[in-house]
Formats: structure tokens, C-alpha cells, sequence
């Protein structure tokens, strides 16, 4: 069985509407022009269309994304002081603004991995 299939099947099973991709790939503009500033978006346009064309295709590269590419966010943390919590810095990799294409990229490496390799990939998980 394929993980990436399986995955995709249970979400469009889940989902209450059918909605074309061109037509969510227009609302999803739409609604990343709105929440941005137009400069904003056209700065980090290529670089998020450079990281969405990256195709995993190789055993090596696949596992240093998975490698590379942390599964939880490595910045939260409570920070003590003789035993006591003086304060909680809370997971700041969703104010990245690539974070959305990268966690994408380690999924699509993790599912190469299993699918194809028909490798176990609980190290990474």
C-alpha cells in the first residue's frame, strides 16, 4: 500500500465538496493577496515555486530532507531556572513563510522513501 495514495484518498473521501484544483489553486491566490501586501507575495513567489518543482527521486536526497527538515518545531522550548519555568517560548516555524513548502518537501521525501524504496520510515516520524 502507498502512503502518499492512501493519504490523498482519505482526504478526498473527507472533504463535504468537490472543488476543482485550478479553482483552489485561484482561491488560495485570492486569499494569499488579501492577507498579504502584494510586495511581500511577489518577493517569495520563485522561491516557493523552486521548492514545490524539487521532485525526490533519489534514495540519498531523500533521506537527508527527512534528515534535515525537523518533524517538530525545533524552537520551542521552557526555559528554567533552578528548576523553575521563568518562561515558555512558543513554536515559531509557522511565521516562516516557506514553512508550508518545506514540511510539503520532507512529506513528499517521506512517502518516496516508503512507497517506492519500500523503506521503514519511523526514524523519521
Amino acid at each position: 500500500m502507498k502512503v502518499f495514495d492512501n493519504t490523498t484518498k482519505k482526504i478526498f473521501l473527507a472533504s463535504w465538496v468537490s472543488i476543482n484544483q485550478a479553482e483552489t489553486s485561484k482561491a488560495q491566490e485570492t486569499q494569499l493577496r488579501h492577507s498579504t501586501s502584494k510586495s511581500y507575495c511577489d518577493i517569495l513567489q520563485p522561491l516557493r515555486q523552486k521548492v514545490e518543482s524539487i521532485q525526490v527521486r533519489d534514495r540519498q536526497l531523500a533521506h537527508r530532507l527527512c534528515k534535515l527538515i525537523p518533524a517538530q518545531c525545533p524552537f520551542e522550548r521552557d526555559v528554567k531556572f533552578f528548576g523553575k519555568t521563568l518562561f515558555h517560548i512558543p513554536p515559531m516555524c509557522k511565521l516562516n513563510p516557506l514553512y508550508e513548502e518545506v514540511v510539503g518537501l520532507r512529506f513528499r521525501a517521506m512517502c518516496f522513501l516508503a512507497d517506492e524504496c519500500g523503506e521503514d520510515i519511523s526514524q523519521y516520524c
